[in-house]
């Protein structure tokens, strides 16, 4: 061992200098590509760019890993977006089938995963105080996601100046949906019919059912439950190793999902609304910078561990703009960081419902926006109600693409909002949207981390690289 260590010293130098002028290179050609297509030179830069692709390609190769191919099918998804636009129109498919073979497993995993949880390790008791903690810490964010929210839409000012001609909210699609009182809503969170609340994706009365049914297992004597929660282990245990195997699909997905976007609608089409997007992306970075990293911090979370497990199931929620997508992948991943499995087939999903933080941000800057165009001035306590509103009808949403536009739309007339404005969002929602669903994936892993630790139960583990072939 001794002997061969010179020998592998200069050679570990060779292929690190091999690949700095790889990446060096990498980055010249693109921003030589991105010049030539400014300077009007199309074929130019479409070739300079693909050069920039296959050298990053060669890169990667050298220490593969889902995140780092993932981001390099995002970007070249991008680039096929705005050479080949209509190939980018038809290349939804790959997108689309990841998306639906996921949510396939997605009730499976809970419905197993949570009451063989509960029953094997004996939780009966920590159930109520985990619950409570994870609705007082969903209460929390959320809240301080729609204050920012509202705060940087009314410092940046975003909507003022547009002439819009509204209508009454009252005759508007708005209208026709308000939201539900507090008995309905609190009634919809109780399953009438399992097998329908699967149908129609109510996670959160899924997760009632599992809950329910994970107490009761766990009530019952040790010899009766243990042959259902060692089937329930087992079931949980392949549906995760199905999800494994799905996310070798991801990169390729999230390529596409991206190509399809920006072939649709175009890096010109973000032009009027560019400053929208700016402080959208701002105030998603300051609700992470003052929400959930001194959550992390005061809890003794580590971060770099931390960003290393959620690194993977926020770049898939960023890619595919859908939350249930990332779901699997954020339970396993959590799991491997150190917070039981219970706890993270408990919290996490909890959270597609109540915890949708960065769906809180949005929703409460695109009212102030809304209110904006529409040259409203909103005082103080018409913007407590609105928050106020909003905070109820954001619960319960479904962790799918353009779920909290929906909510939007429906609640415009609670508070007064014309809905054109808003549908004006509509142009640019799914770029606000990759940003948005980012930070609901963060948020849902840091709320299991953070009830974890604060049930002295995160085991930190020794995370290096999560990749499905390690």
């Amino acid at each position: 061992m001794i002997g061969s260590a010179p020998a592998e010293t200069p050679a570990r130098t060779t292929r690190n200098w091999l690949a700095a002028v790889l990446a060096v290179s990498g980055v010249a050609f693109w921003c030589a590509g991105a010049a030539a297509l400014w300077a009007g030179h199309t074929c130019s830069g479409v070739v300079l760019r693909g050069l920039a692709l296959l050298l990053a390609a060669i890169l990667l190769l050298r220490k593969p890993s889902l995140l780092a191919w993932t981001f390099f099918f995002m970007l070249a998804g991008v680039e096929v977006g705005l050479d080949f636009p209509g190939i980018a129109a038809q290349s939804q498919l790959p997108g689309d089938l990841f998306l639906r073979l996921v949510g396939l497993a997605v009730a499976p995993l809970i419905l197993t995963s949570i009451p063989a949880g509960i029953a094997a390790h004996d939780q009966l008791r920590s159930v109520g105080r985990v619950a409570l903690k994870a609705i007082v810490f969903f209460e929390v964010v959320t809240t301080a996601g729609l204050i920012i929210g509202s705060v940087a839409e009314s410092i940046s000012g975003a909507g003022w100046g547009i002439a819009l001609h509204v209508q009454s909210a009252s005759v508007t699609l708005a209208a026709q949906q308000g939201p539900h009182g507090w008995q309905q809503t609190f009634l919809n969170i109780f399953p009438e019919n399992i097998a329908q609340a699967i149908a129609e994706n109510q996670l959160l009365q899924i997760v009632i059912f599992a809950l329910l049914f994970g107490i009761a297992l766990a009530s019952l004597p040790a010899k009766n439950r243990a042959p259902l929660v060692n089937l329930l282990q087992g079931l949980a245990d392949t549906i995760f190793q199905m999800v494994r195997i799905l996310m070798y699909l991801a990169p390729l997905a999230a390529g596409s999902a991206m190509a399809y976007t920006v072939g649709r609608m175009g890096l010109a089409a973000l032009v009027p609304l560019a400053k929208l997007v700016i402080t959208c992306y701002i105030a998603l970075f300051v609700f992470t910078l003052l929400v959930l990293l001194p959550a992390l911090f005061i809890f003794r979370v580590p971060i770099k561990r931390f960003s290393l497990a959620a690194g993977e199931p926020v770049a898939i929620g960023f890619a595919t703009t859908t939350s249930e997508a990332a779901l699997p992948l954020a339970m396993e991943r959590m799991e491997e960081f150190g917070v039981p499995r219970w706890i993270a087939s408990f919290v996490i999903p909890l959270g597609y419902s109540f915890n949708m933080c960065g769906s809180s941000v949005y929703i409460s800057l695109a009212a102030v926006f809304a209110a904006q165009a529409a040259g409203i001035h909103l005082t103080l306590g018409q913007q407590v109600v609105m928050l106020g509103t909003l905070a109820l009808a954001s619960k319960g949403m479904a962790g799918v693409p353009r779920a909290v536009f929906v909510i939007l739309l429906a609640t415009a007339s609670s508070v007064h909002l014309p809905v054109e404005p808003i549908l004006m969002i509509l142009g640019v929602d799914t770029i606000m949207d990759m940003g948005r669903t980012a930070v609901n994936v963060l948020g849902n892993c840091a709320a299991s981390a953070v009830i974890a630790r604060s049930e002295d139960k995160l085991a930190f583990s020794r995370v290096s690289n999560f990749d499905p072939q390690s």
